[in-house]
């Protein structure tokens, strides 16, 4: 593809990978990515995918087909992304945390084609294709081991990615077409993968670009996973705008982030209440301070009011936003940063060009001042749950237009007499922690299959840092010699990180209800000791 051409015609940014393309018209020899310390182009960016694409194109990628990217923030995820998108294909981002069993329901819900990793991720994934039947090809980077796995062939990223020639143009595909599968979890015990289509994560990244206040100026930080749509839209945002994004795998070594802030003049940093925890205990150590930086923002959990002073510290040029928002519409409300410090426990109000309100759970409205289920009304939301209709039904009802249907959040939330929100409380019982949201049912399951334990309840309880925080109650056989410190390893093995309980209380019996259901409302009276 030629990026000479000098034409004063613009072009809207119908589709995902425009942003991109449009970006390397523009910007061909600036700075889009910082990989660890290392530059990338523009050019190099969209020459490298455009390579890839043409890969996968060769080895049998269809327009719709799905290919699903298990691999941390690096170099070949972000041109797996844009690889995929330019031939015509569907991403789907995988957290590299996430265990065998997992990746393999995930492979055979998508009927995945293609699966992009990284060798080291070699013991999971391999016995993860042992029973998936639909990928047809496994594509690898770095230096792979001589263990045979089940699909072949297996081909090295770096390879094919030097020596394949670029697709001379995109694949056609309309703005109604899915661009990505985003995996949450669900309340039944499983994933569930998040439709959203090019037209709808085209206008959420816009949207987000134009509260923000960003421009091709800024320099974005990423230390949040590509996997977590948080992280994902860093990407999308500043290849769209022609800003460069300065990527992290972590945020595991602050001291090694702090200097690389300082070092790349990071004007932007998106973080989790985790992450600013303890970039305040850091302050409160040896003052730091990044005057670069000019705009904070924080979802996942809410931005505790304490927090606010140190921040403020911490980043003395910063704007602050406070955000909310779920997977199912990227993003549902931001808190102007002007009134931080008036409304500190608000998350404000909807996203440009978009509309929010509160009804009873009757479908009644409801006055200032009282709760209310949350509704999400606007471009951005999800197309549904990929081959999920009745889950889907709970989350996308009737509008306000005949045939148009809206997102209902099921969060409860109180709204000001000025229109500000605030959230209240959630009617499901899966847990958001850390930015995640993670099943009861899941975790439950994993713990009763530890040798010992013969019954098993989990239920979320507020923490100021996490979100939520989760807590596992456990029923354990007299002659276990079970303790709380060699549960939380043996969910380890199985579970993905955040998905461990943070908590874990020995009871004689849990609760029951009428019904002979464990009743989770009684077991939020027990406390730590």
């Amino acid at each position: 593809m030629q990026f000479s051409d000098k034409s004063t015609i613009v072009r809207p940014q119908r589709l995902l990978r425009d942003g991109l393309l449009a970006s390397a018209q523009r910007y061909p020899h600036k700075e889009a990515l910082v990989v660890e310390g290392k530059g990338f182009t523009y050019m190099q960016v969209v020459e490298s995918s455009l390579s890839l694409a043409a890969a996968l194109k060769d080895r049998g990628l269809q327009r719709g087909d799905r290919v699903v990217i298990f691999i941390d923030n690096s170099w070949p995820c972000i041109i797996s992304i844009y690889g995929t998108l330019l031939a015509g294909g569907v991403f789907v981002v995988v957290n590299p945390q996430t265990k065998s069993d997992k990746l393999s329901f995930i492979l055979n819900d998508c009927e995945a084609r293609f699966l992009i990793s990284n060798c080291y991720l070699e013991n999971i994934y391999s016995p993860a294709l042992e029973n998936v039947m639909s990928v047809i090809a496994v594509i690898t980077s770095g230096t792979r081991s001589n263990k045979q796995i089940k699909v072949t062939p297996v081909e090295s990223f770096e390879n094919l990615v030097e020596h394949t020639k670029p697709l001379p143009a995109p694949v056609d595909v309309i703005p109604n077409d899915l661009a990505a599968l985003i995996y949450t979890s669900g309340s039944t015990g499983t994933p569930k993968g998040v439709m959203q289509t090019h037209q709808a994560m085209v206008f959420a990244a816009w949207s987000l670009i134009e509260y923000q206040r960003l421009t091709d100026k800024d320099r974005i930080m990423l230390v949040l996973p590509i996997a977590f749509d948080y992280g994902l839209y860093q990407l999308l945002m500043a290849m769209k705008l022609g800003a460069t994004l300065i990527v992290e795998k972590s945020f595991a070594f602050p001291a090694d982030i702090y200097t690389r802030i300082k070092e790349q003049q990071a004007t932007v940093l998106p973080a989790v209440p985790t992450i600013f925890a303890t970039m305040i205990s850091s302050y409160k150590k040896k003052e730091i301070q990044f005057p670069g930086i000019k705009r904070i923002t924080n979802t996942a959990a809410s931005l505790s009011k304490e927090f606010i002073p140190y921040l403020h510290q911490i980043f003395p040029n910063a704007l602050i936003y406070s955000m909310y928002g779920l997977t199912e519409c990227k993003r549902v409300s931001y808190l102007e940063p002007e009134l931080i410090d008036v409304k500190p426990e608000s998350v404000g109000k909807a996203i440009p060009g978009t509309e929010v309100y509160l009804l009873t759970p009757e479908g009644n409205p409801v006055a200032p001042g009282e709760k209310g289920i949350l509704y999400v009304r606007g471009p951005h939301i999800m197309a549904g749950y990929w081959k999920q209709p009745q889950l889907t039904d709970e989350m996308l009802k009737p509008g306000k237009l005949p045939g148009e249907r809206v997102l209902c959040t099921h969060d409860w939330f109180k709204m000001d007499d000025e229109g500000f929100l605030y959230f209240a409380g959630r009617t499901d019982d899966i847990i958001k922690t850390r930015g995640e949201k993670v099943s009861p049912l899941e975790v439950e399951k994993t713990l009763v299959q530890i040798e010992g334990i013969e019954e098993a309840a989990v239920i979320g309880v507020d923490d100021e840092i996490l979100g939520q925080a989760i807590r596992a109650f456990v029923v354990a056989d007299s002659a276990s010699k079970l303790d709380g410190k060699k549960i939380k390893q043996l969910c380890l093995a199985k579970l993905e990180n955040y998905m461990a309980p943070r908590d874990v209380i020995f009871l004689d019996k849990l609760p029951k209800n009428s019904n002979g259901k464990i009743d989770k409302q009684s077991l939020k009276q027990f406390t730590v000791n």
